[in-house]
């Protein structure tokens, strides 16, 4: 049942995904790819879409709605200083990697709008830290497949030896019982 709901809806549920936050549906998915549910170079395809998709719509909102936004939310925008220093920092790669930043992705494109950072610059970075990004993440995701399909082969040996060091101790316990009993009698 979950397979044909991953099969039928899984490439909506990575553009979703990734269009609100992407880590763990993209990892998620990169799993089932390796399972052979769903297409990995489809689940990176989607995961772009999605993702810049999101930015971009977060980038125009801030550009349009986030400086009268902040300038009523003092708290916040002091907030915005961080993204500011990384930005002064680091200038493009910063844009170029925010999404790789735990914590930052979902806030620092309609920041980066509100403060006036260039719209085409913004765009081309995005598009290009969403492929590296998706590409990225969907290949962990695939790789910790392969991992996961790997350790149950290997718990289902490990369950075959536990069963036998099991026989081994209840077998040992019996007989060492039987021969105390002799013994005591």
């Amino acid at each position: 049942m979950l397979e044909l709901l991953v099969v039928r809806w899984g490439y909506l549920a990575v553009v979703l995904g990734t269009f609100l936050e992407g880590e763990t549906i993209l990892v998620a998915a990169g799993a089932m790819a390796h399972r052979g549910l769903i297409s990995l170079p489809l689940v990176m395809l989607c995961a772009f879409i999605g993702s810049v998709g999101g930015d971009q719509l977060w980038f125009q909102l801030g550009h349009r709605y986030g400086q009268p936004f902040l300038d009523r939310r003092p708290a916040w925008k002091a907030r915005t200083a961080v993204v500011d220093r990384y930005t002064a920092r680091f200038g493009s790669f910063f844009v170029l990697g925010f999404r790789f930043i735990v914590g930052v992705r979902t806030v620092t494109p309609a920041l980066l709008g509100a403060s006036g950072y260039p719209r085409l610059r913004f765009a081309w970075l995005n598009a290009l830290g969403g492929a590296l990004w998706s590409v990225a993440v969907g290949s962990a995701g695939y790789a910790l497949g392969a991992a996961i399909t790997q350790l149950l082969a290997r718990a289902a040996h490990a369950e075959e030896l536990l069963g036998i060091a099991l026989l081994v101790a209840l077998a040992s316990a019996a007989a060492w019982r039987t021969v105390h009993r002799r013994a005591a009698a």
